[in-house]
């Protein structure tokens, strides 16, 4: 596939995740964990929530308001992150850190399936705080809750 033909792909699969959010809404009940970040230079903001039990993300939801970068990343963070272990949510929020920093990552590791889409923020430091909030967000509420 050409770079052109997998730079439209990626757009599209941000716009999807954008458009139709997965994961968008609250966790019922008081069984779980709610952080509020925002990303001062630009307005985004997130509300994320994490149903950690027994070492496992067994629900994570989000809402907010932002770019198409900050809501799609959400979006894929809140699917990646669900039905597994807290060290492996640790491990791939690291994972894409280094992807967005424009670094060498070995994809054996983990499938980072639609994540892949972002993988372009890289190129544009101003919109990397755009796509890691959310991340940095289930980072912030595992270590505050001390699951890690």
């Amino acid at each position: 596939m050409s770079f052109n033909n997998l730079d439209t792909l990626y757009r599209q699969v941000i716009m999807d995740h954008y458009k139709n959010p997965r994961n968008r809404g609250t966790i019922e009940g008081d069984d779980h964990m709610s952080i509020d970040m925002n990303n001062p230079t630009c307005g985004d903001r997130i509300q994320l929530q994490l149903q950690v039990e027994d070492g496992l993300v067994k629900d994570a939801k989000f809402d907010g308001e932002g770019c198409s970068i900050s809501m799609s990343s959400a979006s894929m963070m809140t699917q990646a992150v669900k039905g597994k272990r807290v060290e492996d949510a640790l491990a791939m929020s690291k994972l894409f850190s280094d992807m967005m920093q424009g670094k060498e990552i070995d994809e054996q590791e983990f499938d980072l399936g639609d994540i892949e889409a972002l993988q372009g923020v890289s190129k544009f430091p101003a919109r990397i705080k755009c796509a890691t909030l959310a991340w940095k967000a289930m980072e912030k509420g595992v270590d505050e809750q001390g699951q890690s």
